[in-house]
């Protein structure tokens, strides 16, 4: 059914979720303890931020058929369609991809959790894969 490796998709979600746990990095003085703020750096959306960088590069490097079968994960995981409706959603996702995929995709609250939702829904399991 999916073309893309579970081990890939799973990459994909865990990228999503560090993306999505990330917060602004201008919140102000906020009464913090400059010892301990090393600590939290990772967490904050910035400009040149790894994590967006790590999740752009494994959309780009996805072929067609994965980038669209991405789009469909997503509106199933939100309940856009049902499982029983997987090649309408991939053809729909076929009838609306544009280049700036990506930007879609990253730009999603939930992202992770909707493709997990999606995979779900599709009676599939998520197990250890490796990296991209």
């Amino acid at each position: 059914m999916l073309t893309i490796p579970l081990g890939k998709l799973a990459y994909i979600i865990e990228k999503a979720r560090e993306f999505d746990e990330e917060v602004p990095a201008d919140l102000g003085d906020g009464g913090s303890n400059p010892s301990d703020d090393g600590e939290a750096a990772f967490l904050f959306d910035t400009p040149d931020n790894p994590t967006e960088t790590e999740l752009r590069a494994v959309i780009f490097g996805l072929n067609i058929d994965e980038q669209e079968e991405l789009l469909a994960l997503i509106w199933i995981g939100r309940g856009d369609f049902d499982a029983t409706q997987w090649q309408e959603a991939i053809e729909l996702a076929r009838e609306t991809r544009t280049t700036a995929e990506a930007d879609y995709l990253i730009g999603t609250p939930l992202l992770a959790d909707y493709l997990e939702e999606g995979v779900a829904a599709l009676g599939l399991s998520l197990e250890e894969g490796d990296e991209p």
